[in-house]
């Protein structure tokens, strides 16, 4: 896919960045290339290919789902300034 000045214009407008007509003309290219790249990947077969997250196959560990309260209130609200009841207290900030 080629990539022409007012492409590089637009898209460097959107991201909100400066671009000089001498860097217009460097990033058509690189943007070209980049892709051109990409089409490439496009081509790659992946018919039989199971679609993975990681290069190391594993098993994540599972753990219930259900609702607790943690049973460590008094540790979360151990180094807070102010607390009441294991609730933080903060000032008053709108009257």
């Amino acid at each position: 896919m080629k990539v022409d000045e007012a492409t590089v214009r637009h898209v460097a407008r959107l991201a909100r960045i400066k671009v000089t007509p001498e860097q217009a003309k460097a990033l058509e290219g690189e943007l070209s290339a980049i892709l051109e790249w990409v089409e490439q990947l496009g081509e790659v077969n992946t018919d039989n290919i199971e679609p993975m997250t990681r290069v190391e196959a594993m098993a994540l560990p599972k753990r219930e789902d259900k609702v607790t309260d943690g049973g460590i209130a008094d540790l979360v609200v151990k180094n807070a300034p102010a607390t009441e009841d294991n609730f933080f207290l903060v000032p008053k900030v709108v009257e």
